[in-house]
C-alpha cells in the first residue's frame, strides 16, 4: 500500500510536469549521464519508478543524507530530462486508506 500511493502521486506530478519539461532540452542528457551526475554531484539514488503516459519513464532519484531530491523523465527515444528537483526529501510511511473505508 505503501508503494502504491508515492507510485500514484509521482505519476501524477510526473504528467503534470511532463509536457513542459520534455520540451525543455537544457535540462536532457543520456540516462547513464544524468544518473552518473545525481550520484557523483548529490549522492542521490533511485527511491521510486512510475510509467507515465506516451511510454515515458518517471523517476524519484533522492538522497538520505542530504535531502536533496530530483525528479527525471525518460523518453522512449532513451534521452532524460531532469523535470524537477529540490531539497528537505524524507521517507514517508504513510498507509493508503482503501477506497470507501472511514479514515
Amino acid at each position: 500500500m505503501k508503494r502504491t500511493l508515492i507510485a500514484s502521486t509521482f505519476v501524477c506530478l510526473s504528467t503534470l510536469a511532463a509536457s513542459t519539461a520534455v520540451a525543455q532540452t537544457a535540462n536532457c542528457s543520456t540516462r547513464d549521464h544524468v544518473v552518473g551526475h545525481l550520484a557523483d554531484r548529490f549522492g542521490e539514488a533511485r527511491q521510486s519508478i512510475g510509467l507515465a503516459s506516451g511510454n515515458r519513464i518517471v523517476e524519484m532519484f533522492a538522497s538520505p543524507e542530504t535531502g536533496t531530491w530530483t525528479l527525471t523523465m525518460t523518453t522512449p527515444d532513451g534521452r532524460t530530462c531532469i523535470i524537477g528537483a529540490g531539497q528537505a526529501w524524507e521517507r514517508v510511511e504513510d498507509e493508503v486508506t482503501p477506497a470507501g473505508q472511514p479514515t
